[in-house]
């Protein structure tokens, strides 16, 4: 079990902005539930756009009007019968407040009243809402979460990313509308946050050093035609770069960190699969420069007896399987990550 406090500190790497003046506060306090976190952080987060501004986009209206105002809909005029009353249906464009994603926002609210946090914190929420009133909600069922983010817009991303954790995090139960918590970080999302926050890990702790590199970065495949149609695009998770070494790490955050057949545990086959593939691939790349490649499958540490701790040498690259453990302190943690590093790079400074 992840303590709530941890899960903090990693959405706090996985977005940066977390790490800003105004959210050290949440740092400091204790939560009960991921529900509880997460309201924390939204309410910080959409107090301080509120003071921005809420962000406005054009939505067009449509609606009976005394005086001309937009595109006019001679049909429907006469279908209403709207000229009886001296009026027109017009279309235009409104410059609202009522933008998706501010609706995103105000049914991610209204959730969390129904949820199992603290009555100080919907005292909050009700508080925030009051800047809603004109915004809409939607059907928590068919959210549309692809959303498209630019310049005038940024400020959004980690508060859509949060409202995505609540609404897929809650799940409505009972016939008074309450609401109880279901996984709220189950293992499909903790997966990609596990894999976001060690890469922004790697690229924040490590970006004093010349010639260190944290990316997700594309290998290419190794052809010999240069045939590429219909493959798959090779991404990886974390791949490490320093001088000529290069390690690629591929995030598992599972519920078992093995797989077992009468009473024999072996590594999930699909992953030996794909870092191997991954490495090759990386090694042939770079075949006509110096070069040491070297891949790990690093696995959030379970509560299972067996843990994965194993080094392989494969076919004159060395592969490698850990477990990280994130049931305890922080410093722990990091210390953990930074080992990984010093293993394969040496000591940095």
């Amino acid at each position: 079990m992840i303590p709530i406090q941890n899960i903090y500190y990693m959405l706090s790497y996985a977005f940066n902005v977390l790490n800003e003046n105004g959210y050290k506060n949440i740092a400091t306090e204790d939560f009960s539930n991921g529900a509880e976190l997460c309201a924390a952080i939204l309410s910080k987060g959409i107090s301080v756009q509120v003071k921005r501004g809420l962000g406005r986009e054009y939505i067009e209206q449509t609606e009976a009007l005394s005086s001309l105002k937009g595109r006019i809909g001679i049909s429907e005029s006469i279908k209403t019968r709207s000229m009886l009353k001296n009026q027109l249906i017009c279309s235009y464009d409104d410059f609202s407040v009522n933008s998706y994603m501010n609706r995103i926002i105000k049914t991610t609210l209204d959730l969390l009243l129904s949820a199992d946090i603290s009555k100080e914190r919907k005292k909050a929420i009700r508080k925030i809402l009051v800047f809603f009133n004109d915004v809409d909600s939607l059907d928590i069922h068919t959210i549309n979460w692809n959303i498209q983010y630019n310049r005038n817009n940024q400020t959004y991303r980690m508060l859509i990313s949060i409202c995505y954790l609540v609404i897929k995090g809650l799940l409505q139960t009972n016939s008074d509308g309450s609401m109880r918590i279901i996984d709220f970080f189950d293992e499909q999302r903790m997966c990609r946050l596990y894999e976001r926050f060690i890469l922004k890990y790697y690229t924040k702790e490590f970006s004093h050093i010349p010639g260190f590199e944290a990316s997700a970065s594309q290998i290419p495949w190794n052809v010999d035609d240069g045939m590429m149609d219909m493959l798959p695009v090779m991404q990886t998770d974390i791949m490490l770069t320093y001088e000529e070494k290069v390690l690629i790490i591929d995030a598992k955050y599972y519920s078992h960190t093995t797989q077992a057949q009468f009473d024999t545990h072996t590594l999930h086959s699909n992953n030996m699969y794909q870092i191997f593939t991954y490495v090759k691939n990386k090694e042939a790349q770079l075949s006509s420069e110096p070069h040491e490649v070297s891949g790990m499958l690093l696995y959030a540490q379970t509560d299972e007896s067996i843990q994965p701790n194993n080094t392989y040498q494969m076919s004159g690259n060395k592969i490698s399987v850990r477990t990280l453990d994130l049931n305890c302190d922080f410093a722990q943690i990091a210390t953990q990550l930074n080992q990984i590093v010093e293993e394969h790079f040496g000591v940095l400074t």
